[in-house]
């Protein structure tokens, strides 16, 4: 089956799809089918409908029963937790506005408490604990690119390593300095201050956990603080060892860590050579006692050959030579998920997924079979990419859905697919070929961070 096959074009549903969906007699059919064999859903909504294959008339199926239930005839369904009347509303209006603009909104709080702490007023009651302020990232992922003349927000940065230098390493254009995301739902995304950024998190720690796309940003975030403050600012950037660095605004006392772990899960050494522990997490200590922590991982779970990081995978006793990498990403990061689970205290520490940054080295993508990312000046326009979201976005939803503390997604992929001009290609300072992985500093990741500012602040 395919997910809504052609008729879904980066997270957004046609409006024909949509009405397949929502209005003709399919989904009242497989509602009364299950009903017949007394199951009940519990989670229709238009991404759990798929078609059968790409043709008009093809069957609709129902997917994703992991919330539904048996019951009895003409008895009332007990659940476990009490709805609200604000919930039942918020429900209904994510609903409406998916059949209205066609989006699926991905971008959210993931958390399984949308309920009542108090009743409402229609309830003789007070307050609800309905997570409103995610609703503004909800619209961050659908967008364009547009210029903006008072781009970039700085141009030299002491933070900066040589791969993602491009102006230090010759690119001669810089129109790809000059983007900013214009979300479709609002116009005024709070544009970044470095001084509110570290007032806010005064005598805070924060720490990027991840791969290289976790440095690009965690670079990007730096430099962007660093070009807002006084140049009396006193600052302190150590690498303390491969895997560990961090900056320290001293005159607020605002450190940012880095810490380098590309899969988040364990490798480790055994007899028979490097081994990827799926189970476990060790290095997680490090993490703890955060009071904002930005998670990433994916780019190097494909990695084959010399490049790859392990020679085996372990989930549990058993040992693999190798599995479907899309398999292993979803047991690692649910293994991740636990770790935020058993160890986050949400009253003190934000957890944020950075969400899955895309590759440029297939000109087919966008239409161009005989490019890479190099050469690229310009982003695509609109707000679609013709191959749709990688695979890879699905786990990552999949995971955070099922979490119970909160978990934000920064769901950076749409709008960095677009982005095929934002990469170093031959314009970096490591000097191995053509990088269409990572992406330039100044460059893409300050949006990512501007984005990120704006969840926190809004």
């Amino acid at each position: 089956m395919c997910y809504c096959a052609s008729r879904l074009i980066n997270g957004r549903l046609d409006f024909t799809a949509m009405v397949t969906l929502l209005m003709n007699s399919g989904q009242a059919r497989r509602s009364n089918v299950c009903h017949k064999h007394v199951v009940m859903h519990r989670d229709l909504k238009p991404e759990n409908f798929l078609f059968a294959n790409k043709k008009e008339t093809a069957a609709l199926k129902a997917i994703d029963f992991g919330l539904s239930v048996f019951f009895k005839p003409s008895n009332y369904l007990e659940i476990d937790f009490d709805y609200c009347f604000s919930s039942k509303f918020f429900s209904l209006g994510m609903t409406s506005a998916a059949v209205l603009t066609g989006a699926i909104f991905l971008l959210a709080q993931y958390s399984s408490n949308l309920v009542c702490e108090e009743e409402d007023e229609y309830n003789n009651g007070a307050d609800v604990a309905v997570h409103v302020g995610s609703l503004y990232i909800l619209y961050f992922c659908f967008g364009k690119w547009v210029v903006d003349p008072s781009l970039p927000y700085y141009e030299t940065c002491p933070f900066i390593d040589p791969e993602f230098d491009c102006i230090k390493y010759g690119r001669p254009d810089s129109h790809y300095l000059s983007y900013s995301w214009q979300p479709d739902s609002c116009s005024n995304v709070p544009r970044f201050d470095g001084m509110e950024f570290v007032k806010r998190y005064s005598d805070k720690k924060i720490m990027f956990v991840g791969d290289s796309l976790s440095l690009n940003m965690w670079e990007s975030l730096a430099c962007m603080i660093h070009a807002s403050l006084p140049s009396s600012t006193k600052t302190t950037f150590q690498r303390v060892h491969d895997s560990l660095g961090y900056v320290t605004f001293e005159d607020y006392g605002v450190t940012i860590y880095m810490y380098r772990t590309p899969y988040l899960v364990d490798i480790v050494k055994e007899p028979v050579g490097r081994v990827l522990r799926l189970d476990a997490i060790e290095s997680g200590d490090a993490w703890k006692d955060m009071d904002l922590l930005i998670f990433n991982s994916w780019h190097w779970w494909v990695h084959t050959g010399a490049s790859q990081g392990w020679d085996y995978m372990r989930d549990g006793d058993n040992l693999y030579k190798d599995m479907d990498r899309l398999t292993a990403f979803y047991k690692g990061l649910s293994t991740w998920g636990k770790w935020v689970e058993t160890n986050v205290d949400p009253s003190k520490t934000k957890v944020f997924f950075q969400g899955i940054s895309p590759t440029h080295y297939a000109g087919k993508e966008w239409n161009s079979p005989k490019k890479t990312c190099s050469g690229e000046m310009d982003p695509l326009s609109g707000s679609t990419y013709p191959t749709g979201l990688p695979p890879a976005t699905s786990v990552v939803n999949k995971v955070l859905s099922s979490m119970t503390k909160p978990v934000y997604l920064l769901d950076i992929t749409l709008l960095s697919q677009l982005r095929k001009d934002a990469h170093p290609s031959t314009y970096s300072g490591d000097g191995k070929g053509t990088d269409c992985s990572h992406w330039c500093v100044p460059g893409l990741p300050d949006t990512w961070n501007q984005l990120m500012y704006a969840a926190l602040v809004m």
